[in-house]
């Protein structure tokens, strides 16, 4: 309890300073999210000193109050659990932007970051198990895609099977002419239709690593005297290789998987912006272009509060697997 304790403290005191720096950064950043707005309103008439100061509240960027008392403000508009309005999607409350995103993005690189960490451990087990195999000598080719520029890879594959082939569509999330959105087949087949070339792009670029890292680690285990010892036992070659090899070897990265699994709901801005995907990452570019400081500081938001339990949750598993650490701790 006292492990787990320390934890929690630790990690509640990492959370006050994100939320510090989340209201911080984005005041410091060139441009104000309020002229933003007073020059699309001005378009339409004339924008009175009072319609600006109330556009200020609205927006949580009022600074004429001193900025202690907008962190005050801040904080207690995130304990009721209201983060502002966003300019970008105007009037829509940033809530709703993140919630009608946040699923695309998720469903997307969350699988993508999945079977990439499954293929790649399970990849490179087999090669540092079997080092020479045409599978070992296969690795230089898989980080070879994750070397390469993550764009260029992303419009070669959209130029090859999008254009060239077209066997996947250029862009989008769905087909909005067929199908609309809900738990129907045709609106699920269409998703995962859309969704397989970014998909593709996202796990050729990061298969690689996860394989390099699992086999090299495998390499390493292998020298131990606790394998010797097995082989001297006779053990099966496989539950030497499951039980007593891959489970050590595979440490450093579930702690990689934990940290990749944080970032998830931050999206790929890269893949979402050229397959012009309708995910947080095309939220988070289009709230910097709009100096939209609330909806940045809502990602933000949730970025960090995901990293930080992804942290959480591997610190915990990370002591059932070995305890050694929370020996340690």
């Amino acid at each position: 309890m006292t492990f787990v304790a320390r934890k929690l403290g630790f990690y509640v005191v990492a959370l006050w300073a994100a939320l510090t720096l989340n209201f911080l950064i984005p005041r410091l950043m060139p441009g104000n999210p309020v002229d933003q707005l007073v020059s699309k309103l001005a378009q339409k008439g004339q924008v009175t000193p009072a319609t600006r100061h109330a556009i200020e509240l609205l927006l949580g960027a009022d600074t004429s109050s001193p900025l202690w008392q907008q962190y005050v403000d801040y904080l207690r508009q995130l304990a009721h659990g209201d983060l502002g309005v966003s300019v970008s999607y105007f009037p829509a409350p940033v809530t709703q932007v993140i919630s009608q995103t946040l699923p695309w993005t998720v469903g997307l690189i969350g699988l993508s970051t999945i079977i990439s960490f499954v293929l790649g451990v399970g990849l490179g087990t087999l090669a540092g198990w079997r080092r020479g195999s045409w599978l070992d000598n296969l690795i230089p080719v898989t980080t070879m895609f994750q070397s390469v520029p993550y764009f260029w890879l992303a419009l070669v594959l959209l130029y090859v099977f999008g254009s060239m082939w077209q066997l996947f569509p250029l862009n989008g999330g769905y087909d909005v002419y067929t199908t609309s959105p809900g738990w129907n087949l045709p609106f699920i087949g269409s998703v995962i239709y859309y969704g397989t070339l970014p998909a593709l792009t996202i796990v050729l670029s990061s298969v690689g690593g996860w394989m390099l890292g699992m086999r090299n680690m495998m390499v390493s285990t292998l020298s131990e005297d606790f394998i010797v010892t097995a082989e001297a036992k006779g053990l099966r070659r496989g539950r030497i290789m499951r039980t007593y090899a891959a489970r050590n070897a595979v440490l450093p990265s579930i702690a990689g998987f934990a940290i990749s699994l944080g970032f998830v709901v931050a999206g790929s801005i890269v893949t979402e912006a050229v397959f012009s995907y309708p995910g947080v990452g095309s939220a988070l570019l289009s709230a910097v272009n709009s100096s939209d400081y609330a909806l940045m500081q809502g990602i933000f938001l949730v970025i960090t509060l995901s990293v930080l339990g992804a942290n959480l949750l591997v610190d915990l598993l990370y002591s059932v697997i070995d305890p050694r650490t929370r020996a340690r701790g």
